[in-house]
């Protein structure tokens, strides 16, 4: 049995998201996914100060490290895999942060429409 390629939302093979830190719902550095991520890891975002105090505010602490669990914490910048939904909600309050299409996985597009993920692509040339 082969193994399907992870493709991105533009149709293309998905590329590595970031590794400093290492993100990825499997700590793979890609924004992989697969039936156990109930979250939806699939969007590749550079961080900003803006969109990690809307999801501190949303119970969701991204910049304070947990050491426990090999966590540095984030800062802006930083690449990450965001969960799909996370994004659309920071997206419809105006705080989303920018998103590398090529490193988005094709699943974000179950709850982000690719319109929306490209108007704030910072890979489109």
């Amino acid at each position: 049995m082969q193994i399907e390629e992870p493709i991105n939302v533009l149709g293309e093979k998905l590329e590595t998201c970031g590794t400093d830190p290492q993100t990825g719902f499997y700590r793979d550095g890609c924004c992989n996914t697969g039936p156990e991520d109930h979250g939806s890891h699939t969007v590749c975002v550079v961080m900003t100060d803006e969109f990690l105090a809307f999801s501190k505010a949303r119970g969701n602490d991204l910049s304070t490290p947990v050491p426990a669990f090999g966590f540095p914490g984030l800062k802006a910048g930083d690449g990450w895999c965001l969960c799909a939904d996370r994004w659309q909600e920071a997206y419809e309050a105006g705080s989303a942060p920018r998103v590398r299409l090529l490193a988005t996985h094709q699943n974000a597009l179950q709850s982000c429409t690719l319109e929306s993920l490209k108007s704030h692509g910072v890979d489109l040339s």
